[in-house]
């Protein structure tokens, strides 16, 4: 009775491993055969990755259900692409596998793109508002008023006083020149030729204390009193702030000393940092809104006509705005939010749910009726909230998948690692980008030599009729 269940146990142990081995080696033959056969569609079990048949069914080892794995996507050797541990392959789905998933598909069509792109801002001084006030002779500051940095000044208000010997024999032309207009004029008898004469050579002198720094206030003064004056002030040139202070009493300066510099706050300007964004989308004239203050103040600004520069730290685009500021409550150095509105022109684009990313690679899948998608690598530009423009992998009029598609990703890469190694080699389409298979002769054209081939005979039409762009 023993000797014959040792012997059952012996004889079962050398059917089974009969039976593997015959299984390994037609398992072997079975995934040869079949990748032999040009187009076909090939069934892989996701468990077991060697095991490729031509044939739907289940997996002799574990029973799962085989997945779809078209050999137009495969290439014999190592798989390439910019992953090369995940390998994407067509995919069948059944209508109730579909509505299980959600999902959905979007079209591929033109469309214009518009957006509002909240940035940070900077407030700056505008330059062309700027005042400088320097020395343009030696001398020595008597009186400093108590303007500081940051204190707003009126036109035309006194700021300092100095005191310079340079100044005593253009006042003294200028008075003798006065007098000299008054007797031709008291005379009556001279022509008019030499009362403008007169006039001319009194103008010529004023100028002289003009560019010595003397302010038309007391170029007035001395025309009126007739005396001079050893005390020279300085007046602001315009309303502002004070963003310079280089004097002080005693001071002794030399010609060219930069006193004060003031600018007229009124109007000033926002540097807005923008990242990877066309400059081309932001047109001069462009009308923005800023945000400031804990109270949400709101400002309306443009975009000048400045050409936006590049921060070599960054690499930041600076756009330049510029915003009235009648109450000056934006300050230069205040950070403040732009909300800039970005009009995208007409470009293919499809719905941004289409779009997955994955490291360096772009894909999204197409529909190609009957259940089946086919993963297509693609290239984008520019993106909105609801759409991403696709620069090439696409066509007008495709359908892409918009819902569930992070499924079908899934099922795909299972069915992709299923068949690593039976790639078919691809090429790509010269005119939209598409990948073709390279041994697909149904649409090739040759030109100058070499064969290109084409997804299909629109990219084939357009190719012949004029090559030299898509070379």
């Amino acid at each position: 009775m023993k000797r014959s269940a040792i012997a059952a146990v012996i004889l079962a142990a050398a059917v089974a491993f009969g039976a593997g081995s015959w299984y390994g080696s037609s398992r072997d033959r079975t995934s040869h055969a079949v990748a032999g056969k040009a187009g076909s569609v090939l069934y892989s079990c996701p468990m077991h990755p060697r095991y490729v048949v031509g044939r739907d069914g289940n997996c002799p080892s574990c029973g799962m259900r085989l997945v779809v794995v078209n050999r137009d996507t495969f290439e014999t050797g190592r798989p390439g692409g910019d992953d090369e541990q995940t390998v994407l392959a067509r995919v069948c789905v059944s209508p109730e596998k579909r509505q299980i998933l959600g999902i959905r598909t979007g079209l591929v069509e033109m469309n214009s793109g518009s957006t509002t792109l909240r940035v940070l801002g900077r407030v700056a001084v505008d330059e062309t508002r700027i005042y400088r006030i320097s020395a343009a002779i030696t001398g020595r500051m008597r009186e400093i008023t108590p303007n500081t940095v940051g204190s707003r000044v009126r036109a035309k208000q006194r700021l300092a006083t100095f005191y310079s010997p340079d100044f005593l024999s253009p006042q003294q032309a200028y008075l003798y020149r006065l007098d000299a207009l008054d007797q031709i004029q008291n005379t009556g008898t001279d022509s008019h030729r030499q009362i403008a004469l007169a006039e001319a050579n009194v103008q010529g002198a004023a100028d002289i204390l003009r560019s010595l720094g003397m302010h038309d206030i007391q170029i007035e003064e001395i025309r009126k009193t007739r005396r001079l004056t050893q005390e020279i002030d300085i007046y602001s040139p315009a309303a502002g702030f004070i963003l310079k202070r280089d004097a002080s009493p005693g001071m002794f300066f030399e010609a060219g000393a930069e006193f004060y510099q003031i600018a007229d706050l009124s109007r000033v300007w926002i540097q807005a940092d923008v990242f990877e964004i066309d400059p081309h989308v932001f047109s001069p004239g462009t009308t923005a809104t800023v945000i400031c203050g804990p109270r949400k103040e709101t400002y309306r600004a443009v975009v000048s006509d400045a050409l936006p520069q590049i921060d070599p730290a960054t690499r930041a685009l600076k756009v330049r705005l510029e915003a009235d500021n009648p109450e000056f409550s934006l300050n230069p150095g205040m950070f403040v939010d732009v909300e800039l509105p970005v009009r995208y022109p007409t470009a293919l684009t499809v719905p941004v749910d289409a779009l997955i990313e994955s490291g360096l690679r772009e894909t999204a899948f197409v529909d190609l009726g009957e259940g089946y998608f086919e993963p297509r690598a693609i290239r984008t530009g520019w993106r909105t909230e609801s759409r991403v423009e696709i620069t090439k992998g696409l066509m007008e009029g495709e359908r892409v998948v918009i819902g569930g598609n992070f499924m079908v990703d899934s099922e795909s890469r299972l069915a992709g690692n299923a068949a690593r190694g039976v790639r078919s080699r691809t090429v790509e389409d010269p005119v939209c980008g598409m990948p073709v298979d390279a041994t697909d002769t149904g649409n090739a054209s040759d030109y100058a030599g070499k064969t290109y081939r084409f997804c299909s005979p629109h990219c084939k039409a357009k190719f012949e009729k004029g090559p030299m762009p898509y070379l």
